[in-house]
């Protein structure tokens, strides 16, 4: 799966006046039709599925009416061979008065394979149920308009709500810093690494809980637990570390574009070292003001 490209900076919002037009474009199953309801319900006039030949006026519209200074559209593989003219189309029409974003929506294989089978929708490419070389193909044949694209949002990780508020907060409002999302996990090494993690901290070397015996059945989320691994002298450095660290790394991803950053702490089982530092390094990351949820994925084992 490629990994996601998204433009150094995040799109400003517009201005007051301002006529601005967003172009939603990117694979099928990545969100487009949730990501153009927030642009509906934040006041942007809506168009799904425009012909690319009737781009031009359309931007001449926006340009001109009175009653449209915003506006938003789809345009993707439903149009068939026509899109290919889409990047070179969107390169004639800038600079004129009206201000054009183009925003490619992508996901990963899996998330898009899992979509459409829990929605039993037909992929625009697939024949005879071949939905994966379908999405490869489509993959494919979208590599130049996503070369061209302002802003790629990899939608793999959010659910409906959380991509609908990720576009409101960065591209309608251009709140980067509040858009993104940051995912703090808790697991065992005894039952894999997560596959999805942007970063992953060992803590096993942090006295183990488990072997004391009024412990043994609790979990990190315990006030007793929580302050017995954090009696020691390496927690306390270990977490102001990784939080300086996180603090100092999390701006950056911001500035390149990244819209789901998940970081997470493994211990031998997941109960009660990775479970502690998971809460405690959220709650810190929250109060630095970023929107974070907590996960132990193997608490309950």
């Amino acid at each position: 799966m490629p990994t996601s490209q998204p433009a150094a900076s995040p799109a400003p919002p517009p201005a007051r006046g301002e006529r601005h037009l967003v172009i939603i474009t990117g694979l099928s199953g990545s969100g487009k039709g949730s990501v153009i309801k927030a642009f509906e319900d934040s006041g942007y006039y809506c168009v799904d599925n425009l012909p690319v030949d009737l781009l031009p006026k359309f931007v001449e519209l926006v340009g001109m009416s009175s009653d449209i200074e915003r506006a938003a559209l789809v345009i993707d593989i439903r149009e068939g061979q026509r899109l290919d003219a889409l990047p070179a189309l969107v390169r004639q029409l800038r600079g004129a008065e009206v201000r054009i974003t183009l925003l490619f929506l992508e996901a990963s294989d899996e998330a898009l394979m899992r979509r459409f089978s829990e929605t039993r929708r037909p992929h625009p490419l697939a024949q005879a149920g071949a939905v994966a070389r379908a999405i490869r193909a489509e993959r494919k044949a979208m590599t130049k308009i996503r070369a061209a694209a302002d802003l790629v949002v990899d939608t793999s990780k959010f659910n409906v709500h959380e991509l609908r508020n990720f576009i409101t907060d960065r591209v309608i409002h251009g709140n980067a810093g509040r858009a993104l999302r940051v995912a703090v996990n808790s697991f065992g090494f005894r039952n894999g690494v997560p596959g999805d993690a942007d970063l992953v901290f060992d803590v096993r070397f942090l006295p183990n809980p488990n072997y004391i015996p009024q412990f043994r059945d609790r979990t990190g989320r315990d006030p007793q637990v929580a302050k017995y691994i954090r009696s020691f002298p390496q927690t306390r450095e270990f977490m102001d570390r990784i939080i300086g660290l996180l603090v100092y790394l999390i701006p950056h991803y911001v500035e390149e574009g990244k819209s789901y950053l998940t970081i997470a702490f493994g211990c031998t089982g997941g109960q009660h070292r990775s479970v502690m530092i998971a809460e405690a390094i959220g709650r810190a990351l929250a109060r630095a003001g970023y929107n974070v949820k907590v996960t132990h994925r193997d608490m309950a084992r």
